[in-house]
């Protein structure tokens, strides 16, 4: 017990005890009343580190008091998968937990398909990457996918005083938490991560009586924190630096980290979506071609593997942090989303509205459009936003050689409606 995390010793039994998913867990949610039927069905949890996936299919399993088995993608394979469908076959409603799905391929995949659609068991998938992308679609179509959410502040803060007051170990120690805010921060929203970080910080000193504040946290976890790491909890942290690198425009820092990544085994297809993400949303119309790239790396890794997609991964890593940056496009479909939630479905002007039908063109839609190619410069200064926004700028080009090339042209054209 004593040599147990915890984030283990802390681990909810039922779902009353859970802190955080309301949407999923609340009195008559759709998945809290299955699990209280008994009938629940295949399904994947999707959510970020730390936030109750692992946690939730083991209260399933311990609510139903049914057989469960667990595996993970990380280090198991199609026999492991295999020996637990045979064992399944000899019981009734094993549930098999794998946690890291988005890890298995193709063929691991498909190895489960039979025994899911056959009811020998109900499949329950952990993933931090989108199933949509990860998930074959036929194991997919079988599964209900839930989304997990972050936890706030107010949750973290919850988790915290619950292990002071409920933990049998931390109860020894006369704790005064008086500021919560670097545990929060260095743990990212991570409950597991935030309670080992809670018992480092506790038992980081040989004193009883522990007054914790934010510089007392960072002081011990600049000290011990690779110790506290040692299970993988710097993956998201690495992936921070080796965006924040090619952000950054430093080559050298980016394949330092991507070394890290590919050292420690990480899946080679998430560096590369990492990467593709990168592209348009630091370097855009900067460097069309940078977008160009990483998607060609992407395919690229798909079709080699590891570890000679290493040299594909240096490569574009290298060109995306040397290449010119701007987030203009990032910050313009961003200003467009506030927009939309601001207004609402504000309706489409009537000249650039189709009218597939004479009732259509009756009630005056696509009367006055102005096709552009009937004009000079194949250009027609007409208004084709909604009239409560129009006249707004939501694309504002960088201040890159590319770019400016983008404001020139679209000056020309709209002169000074647009301010370029």
């Amino acid at each position: 017990m004593a040599n147990t995390p915890l984030a283990e010793r802390m681990r909810p039994n039922t779902l009353d005890e859970l802190v955080g998913q309301e949407h999923l867990i609340s009195k008559g949610s759709i998945l809290r009343t299955a699990i209280e039927h008994g009938n629940i069905p295949s399904m994947i949890f999707w959510g970020p580190p730390g936030v109750g996936k692992t946690t939730i299919a083991n209260i399933i399993a311990h609510t139903l008091n049914v057989p469960f088995y667990q595996l993970s993608a990380i280090s198991s394979g199609v026999k492991d998968v295999r020996e637990v469908i045979e064992q399944a076959k000899q019981q009734s409603k094993a549930i098999l937990f794998i946690d890291e799905i988005h890890r298995f391929n193709k063929g691991q995949q498909d190895a489960l398909l039979g025994a899911v659609e056959k009811g020998i068991i109900t499949l329950i998938g952990a993933t931090t990457e989108n199933p949509s992308f990860e998930v074959n679609s036929a194991l997919l179509s079988r599964c209900q996918v839930y989304v997990l959410k972050p936890l706030d502040e107010q949750h973290l803060v919850q988790l915290l005083h619950d292990a002071l007051t409920k933990d049998e170990i931390l109860k020894q120690y006369k704790v005064d938490l008086k500021e919560t805010t670097a545990l929060i921060n260095i743990s990212g929203g991570d409950a597991r991560k935030l309670l080992n970080l809670l018992e480092l910080v506790i038992t980081a000193s040989d004193k009883k009586e522990i007054t914790i504040t934010d510089n007392y946290v960072m002081d011990v976890a600049q000290k011990r924190i690779a110790i506290y790491d040692k299970q993988g909890e710097q993956h998201y942290d690495i992936i921070s630096a080796f965006i924040k690198s090619m952000r950054g425009s430093d080559p050298n820092a980016a394949v330092y980290w991507l070394a890290r990544m590919l050292e420690a085994g990480e899946d080679v297809k998430f560096i590369a979506r990492r990467m593709l993400i990168l592209a348009s949303e630091d370097i855009g119309n900067a460097n069309p071609n940078a977008l160009l790239l990483a998607n060609a790396t992407f395919d690229a890794v798909n079709k080699i593997g590891y570890p000679e997609s290493s040299l594909i991964l240096s490569q574009c890593a290298i060109y995306l942090a040397s290449s010119p940056k701007s987030n203009a496009s990032t910050v313009a479909i961003g200003a467009a989303m506030s927009a939309v939630s601001q207004h609402g479905d504000l309706p489409v002007p009537l000249h650039i509205r189709n009218a597939p039908t004479k009732l259509m063109k009756d009630l005056g839609y696509n009367k006055d459009y102005e096709y552009s190619h009937s004009f000079e410069g194949n250009f027609s200064p007409q208004e084709y936003l909604p009239e409560k926004v129009a006249g707004t700028k939501f694309f504002d080009p960088g201040k890159n050689a590319r770019e400016e090339e983008l404001r020139k042209f679209l000056k020309g054209l709209w002169k000074a409606k647009y301010n370029y």
